[in-house]
């Protein structure tokens, strides 16, 4: 076997469901070891959409079901391609992207984070390093230790406005890294990079020659009113300093929560054509082509944008009714753009109590029948902290009715500590 595999931590989904299913013994609530009966469960751990598929997706992909008596290519469709980089120019207000060359249609955002470390990683150089954010979305270290490097954490916390501190990697540390992993709009705090961050991360890629992949899979849930007040996206940062051939840069997005089709498995890459064809060649080899149906129902999708901004209104509205709800109880406040509350229950823990989050998270669950996720599986020690400790995910995900039942079942649960 790989002996990579024995580095992979269970996901945190599964811790989740080992925490629930603890004797009480080792959480604050004396509840038995099954959630409350009375209370119908409502489930805010994970990120998954729940709003309806847009009826028009699901007719584009059962409309075109003819062509599955033939391969696909790897590349994907012509029309697909061009669907994309005019989306990306429309999106991000930059020039269209060379469609041959610098796009390419993926099977959802989290197989090619994983893949694209496999193609980077140079595994001749020792003591390769990845950098990710710390909390993090937990491909980025899966990917970092099946591609044989480390993953080298950076802390994003209130104190620095959940930013990513590059100024604290050591130059010899930078000689090692040959891929950053960036997540805008993040998760889980929703941080979104601005230019200044952008300029730093290019200027440390020209010196040091890593390769950055730019997970923007929450790009299109957002509060502005006008595009033009959207989340900063890396290929238009790249454009606003001058780089117009996205040296080094690759940008992840996904259709999963911009059009709610998670089942669907549908999103792309851009960036840098030089890694994108090398990224086709390891893909070729992996068996990454898109089925033609699911290929013509993202080229419905990527060309409306009415119902992705009727997405974002649901979820507009649920931050206004849930969020000031929740600041009477929690530290938290509405993140820049995402659909996760990112929230302190610090006050709430003894002095010494360093993991609360998830004593928190199971006496929610068993006493109210809320599913919440603790910050701390989200992150691993590093600097002598876990940055995701005391902290909880919220996934406003549900419906209107069902987050603000769940915020008022949160706020009934704070107030008995």
């Amino acid at each position: 076997m790989n002996p990579h595999l024995a580095r992979l931590q269970p996901y945190p989904f599964e811790k989740l469901r080992r925490l629930i299913a603890e004797p009480a013994a080792v959480s604050t609530d004396s509840s038995a070891s099954t959630p409350a009966q009375e209370l119908r469960e409502i489930r805010l751990s994970i990120g998954e959409p729940q709003h309806a598929t847009p009826p028009f997706i699901q007719q584009a992909l059962a409309a075109n079901l003819h062509g599955l008596s033939a391969y696909p290519s790897t590349q994907g469709s012509d029309a697909l391609r061009q669907t994309i980089a005019a989306w990306i120019a429309r999106r991000y207000g930059i020039p269209v992207p060379d469609a041959a060359t610098q796009v390419l249609p993926v099977n959802g955002s989290r197989e090619a984070l994983f893949a694209f470390a496999q193609t980077v990683i140079d595994g001749s150089r020792p003591g390769a390093l990845v950098v990710c954010p710390n909390p993090f979305y937990q491909i980025y270290e899966g990917a970092a230790y099946l591609a044989g490097a480390q993953p080298l954490f950076l802390n994003t916390l209130p104190a620095n406005d959940f930013s990513m501190d590059f100024a604290s990697i050591v130059a010899e540390d930078w000689r090692r890294v040959q891929l950053v992993y960036v997540c805008s709009p993040g998760n889980p705090s929703g941080k979104v990079l601005g230019l200044d961050t952008w300029r730093t991360l290019f200027e440390l890629s020209d010196k040091y020659g890593f390769v950055i992949a730019s997970d923007e899979c929450y790009s299109e849930i957002h509060f502005a009113e006008n595009e033009a007040d959207a989340p900063l996206g890396g290929l238009q940062a790249a454009r606003q300093l001058g780089r117009d051939d996205y040296r080094n840069l690759v940008m992840f997005s996904s259709l999963s929560k911009r059009s709610n089709v998670p089942g669907l498995r549908s999103g792309f890459v851009a960036g840098d054509a030089a890694i994108i064809k090398q990224f086709l060649l390891y893909r070729t080899y992996h068996g990454s082509a898109m089925s033609p149906a699911v290929q013509a129902a993202s080229i419905a999708a990527w060309n409306d944008e009415e119902h992705v901004r009727e997405n974002r209104r649901l979820y507009r509205e649920k931050f206004d009714h849930v969020t000031p709800l929740l600041a009477q109880y929690l530290d938290v406040a509405r993140p820049d753009a995402g659909f996760y509350l990112w929230a302190s229950v610090a006050r709430y823990a003894a002095p010494g109590d360093t993991f609360f989050d998830m004593k928190f998270t199971r006496a929610l669950q068993h006493q109210y029948n809320v599913s919440i996720l603790p910050g701390s599986f989200l992150a691993r020690e590093a600097a002598g902290i876990n940055p995701g400790a005391n902290f909880i995910r919220i996934a406003l995900v549900a419906d209107i009715a069902e987050c603000i039942e769940a915020a008022q079942r949160i706020a009934n649960y704070c107030k008995t500590l």
